[in-house]
């Protein structure tokens, strides 16, 4: 059984191109990566480049015969993201296929956001954005309403690093690529937080002052100060990762 949907108001040759998951899936473009259930490419059309995610792994162990491909899950995440007012790659097409029941194959496609870096290339390089403190600011209080809104719907991203922050030319952020996000509740929600949080951290310290990474925290809390409880949420965070890096 095979379910293939197209985003509303597709020009009639894209809607064409993009129409089912057999022409998904003989799409030729430029490789960026992949994996072992996975691969992405690059493909363009009349100046505007689509990034084509094709899966043939549900996931890992009993996921290929029960519970959400990732695939499905990454194309419902990022619903979720533009319903909670979450800015991320708009969606084009998204679907997939089981056989005897099994998964079998499953894509989505987004199209670009023109203009955008990744945060991660971002410190690779030593963007001076980074050191500029007006921008810096800019970008943190828009990750911090983002998570938070993540949060308060009991939804952790699980893969909240900067490789998955995107930033354009006027310092607007979108946040993509979330097929291991879902949602949470009691401890284990309490634990996905500290460790999203602690993965925004993992690279910030290295290139943002204590006091810009305490401000995103107060930001993130919406709150001018810390209680004590943020105090040893605060520790929790810095200590997640000790000894594995």
């Amino acid at each position: 059984m095979s379910h293939w949907k197209l985003a509303e108001g597709l020009d009639a040759d894209i809607a064409a191109r993009f129409g089912d998951l057999d022409k998904v899936f003989a799409l030729e473009g430029d490789w960026i990566t992949g994996d072992p259930l996975s691969e992405v490419l690059r493909v363009e059309h009349r100046g505007v480049r689509y990034y084509v995610k094709r899966y043939w792994g549900a996931g890992k162990g009993l996921r290929r015969w029960f519970g959400r491909p990732r695939v499905k899950a990454e194309w419902q995440n990022l619903k979720h993201f533009s319903k909670w007012g979450i800015p991320t790659a708009p969606l084009v097409g998204w679907g997939q296929e089981r056989r005897a029941g099994a998964f079998h194959r499953g894509a989505l496609i987004t199209r670009e956001l023109k203009g955008t870096v990744d945060m991660a290339e971002m410190a690779k390089l030593g963007d001076p954005r980074l050191a500029d403190s007006r921008w810096v600011d800019r970008v943190s209080r828009q990750l911090a309403k983002a998570t938070r809104q993540l949060h308060r719907h009991g939804f952790a991203h699980n893969d909240l690093k900067w490789r998955n922050l995107l930033v354009d030319e006027q310092g607007d952020l979108f946040l993509i690529d979330c097929p291991t996000g879902t949602f949470w509740w009691g401890p284990f929600l309490h634990y996905r937080v500290i460790k999203d949080l602690a993965c925004l951290d993992k690279v910030a310290k290295y290139h943002l002052s204590r006091t810009q990474r305490l401000r995103f925290y107060l930001q993130y809390r919406d709150r001018p100060r810390l209680r004590s409880s943020d105090k040893r949420r605060v520790r929790q965070i810095l200590k997640f990762f000790e000894g594995r890096e």
